[in-house]
């Protein structure tokens, strides 16, 4: 199958040779990389109609700039599809935008980071089902055996993949406190050969297990190399705000974002607050800033 991808970062470069690889014929546009056209007009006139453009961009300003461009170049019975992280109220407003075109819209969540060249990226589309089925050869070639799925209406994948990452932020802390609490304790663990044993058998054996073990042997067993500064892209974000209209408890996920808030604060406002008010009323020892 033919198809434009515009944007050839770190995954929509892997998920052009991944495609290639599978036999589909890639036309592709990024203003900072090789590619075969040198704007967005240009690879419209590169591909057959009707044409599939993939934007795989940031989230945001460059999403929203693409996608009008797109608007603008696309033909009726063309397809646009974001496999960005878009916040899905968005996606469902491009949708509705593209229709007044008669151009397609399909948002798709992408899961699957820089392994994905190697071992394929899962998939959650949302859109009607006629452009959908007619990209269904992209997304098997992309995805591995049994992680692809039409999870929904417009917006659905975006939901859906953002939900994901919310609950990635839930695991992630899950394993980065309960290695801390084995790091303090009065016991000289390796943490290493830990990590590397859960991965078999264990309840709690995980792909982001076996990405931590691969951290503790590139980076040391103390990580010393690496700073606890913890971002967020937004998804847990996004994530709570549709928990708290849906009135669901998610304490874990929130938890979590907290936790990465925290991060990145050199000392905590908070806590001097918390040890200012226990020396008033205790006459706790408050210990001196460091200049």
């Amino acid at each position: 199958m033919q198809l434009g991808m515009i944007g050839l970062g770190r995954m929509g470069g892997n998920m052009t040779k991944r495609l290639e690889q599978h036999g589909h014929d890639l036309k592709t546009y990024d203003p900072g990389v090789e590619s075969t056209a040198s704007s967005i007009a240009e690879l419209r006139e590169q591909l057959d109609a009707p044409r599939a453009f993939w934007m795989m961009v940031p989230a945001g300003a460059i999403t929203e700039e693409t996608f009008q461009t797109l608007l603008g170049v696309a033909e009726p019975g063309d397809t646009i599809v974001d496999g960005g992280n878009s916040n899905f109220r968005d996606s469902q407003r491009r949708h509705v935008q593209a229709a007044e075109h008669s151009i397609h819209f399909v948002d798709v969540g992408v899961s699957g980071g820089v392994w994905g060249l190697e071992a394929g990226y899962c998939l959650m589309s949302g859109g009607d089902r006629e452009p959908v089925e007619r990209l269904l050869p992209v997304f098997t070639a992309l995805a591995p055996a049994g992680g692809y799925a039409h999870v929904g209406p417009s917006g659905a994948g975006h939901f859906v993949k953002m939900v994901h990452n919310g609950i990635e932020y839930g695991l992630m802390q899950a394993y980065a406190e309960g290695f801390e609490v084995m790091r303090e304790s009065e016991f000289e663990l390796d943490l290493h050969e830990i990590a590397g044993i859960w991965r078999y058998g264990s309840v709690v054996r995980s792909w982001l297990l076996e990405l931590l073990h691969a951290a503790f042997e590139q980076e040391g067993h103390e990580l010393e190399k690496v700073a606890g500064y913890v971002e967020d892209s937004g998804e847990g974000r996004w994530t709570i705000a549709e928990a708290i209209n849906e009135s669901v408890p998610v304490p874990v996920i929130t938890a979590a974002l907290f936790a990465r808030f925290a991060s990145r604060q050199d000392e905590s406002f908070a806590a001097k607050v918390t040890a200012a008010l226990r020396n008033q009323f205790g006459g706790h020892r408050i210990h001196e800033a460091k200049k």
